[in-house]
């Protein structure tokens, strides 16, 4: 360590917690959605953030100042969620639907929009919708944490091997070879070609689709919702269990639902998909009460799946609990 980065290390958080506030704050988002990548829960990603803070704070004398703030706080964050993983009993060996996902939640694009690179913090990636689309967080979940760590840093932050051996207390040969078997059970899941894993920001079809879906609900319409959907629809509901595949199966289902009382849905976006926020007017009642998200999956101009989740994320996606 030099002694100009001796001096840095002394003095970066030499004034309080309130300095080391005000300095660690404006990485919480990019932090927290570092974490929701490594959980795939918004819940579970926020504690994380808070257990980082907490840890940092701990060690804030050991900080030399021989790397930013920045990447100390993501070793730290990474840690964090490997312990969490440790601790937690849950592990996919395959993913086939987000049904076999039962934590996975959403996550609102208004706030993945706060993460932009900032004059003084060039390095910040900008969050791209093949790296947190609904599926890519999904398929993170079947490799093992050091893994799905491995593939993150250098795939989705771009640190180079070296960076990652040291924040994983590892060798840059077995970070290789993690990153190696990584990417090939990536692949296995969601195709050969990082370009085939997904599409970018939502497109002027899917917001057309979008619109449809909307109207269809808040009509009643069964046979328009049906038309814009594709014959092999599938629908699941983390983080219930179920699975429903195929117009045959889901078409009367869903003239059930859109009797259920009167819609109103409020077009959003979350992991830089098409989604619905829904308000159901049960029968007796006077108000719309916040009732379910439904994030959508176009392919070839149909919705091919419909990823339904409750309201308990209304408020982090601006949504008000009722209309």
């Amino acid at each position: 360590m030099t002694e100009t980065a001796a001096a840095v290390g002394s003095n970066v958080f030499a004034g309080g917690e309130s300095a080391f506030a005000a300095l660690t704050e404006r990485y919480r988002r990019e932090l927290h959605i570092h974490c929701y990548r490594m959980l795939a829960s918004f819940d579970e990603a926020e504690d994380a953030v808070q257990e980082t803070f907490l840890r940092a704070w701990r060690a804030r004398e050991t900080f030399d100042g021989s790397s930013l703030v920045r990447a100390w706080l993501y070793r730290i964050a990474t840690n964090v969620c490997l312990d969490t993983l440790r601790r937690s009993a849950r592990r996919l060996t395959a993913f086939h639907s987000f049904a076999e996902v039962p934590w996975l939640t959403p996550y609102p694009d208004r706030l993945l929009d706060e993460v932009a690179p900032a004059h003084d913090e060039p390095d910040t990636v900008v969050v791209e919708r093949e790296t947190i689309e609904l599926a890519f967080l999904a398929a993170l979940q079947v490799l093992p944490p050091r893994q799905r760590a491995t593939l993150i840093a250098r795939d989705v932050l771009g640190w180079p091997a070296s960076e990652i051996a040291s924040a994983l207390d590892t060798s840059v040969p077995a970070v290789n070879s993690a990153l190696q078997r990584a990417r090939a059970t990536m692949s296995a899941h969601l195709g050969p070609r990082r370009a085939d894993w997904s599409a970018g920001e939502p497109t002027a079809e899917e917001r057309a689709l979008l619109d449809k879906f909307i109207d269809a609900h808040e009509r009643g319409d069964a046979a328009l919702a049906v038309s814009i959907a594709s014959e092999e629809l599938r629908i699941t509901m983390p983080p219930a269990p179920m699975l429903f595949q195929g117009l045959e199966t889901i078409g009367p289902l869903l003239q059930n639902a859109l009797r259920e009382g009167d819609w109103r849905l409020v077009a959003t976006t979350a992991n830089r998909m098409p989604t619905a926020a829904s308000y159901l007017r049960a029968p007796g009642d006077t108000i719309h009460r916040a009732f379910k998200l439904d994030v959508l999956r176009v392919v070839d101009g149909k919705i091919t799946e419909i990823t339904t989740f409750g309201p308990a994320l209304f408020p982090q996606f601006g949504l008000p609990a009722t209309l």
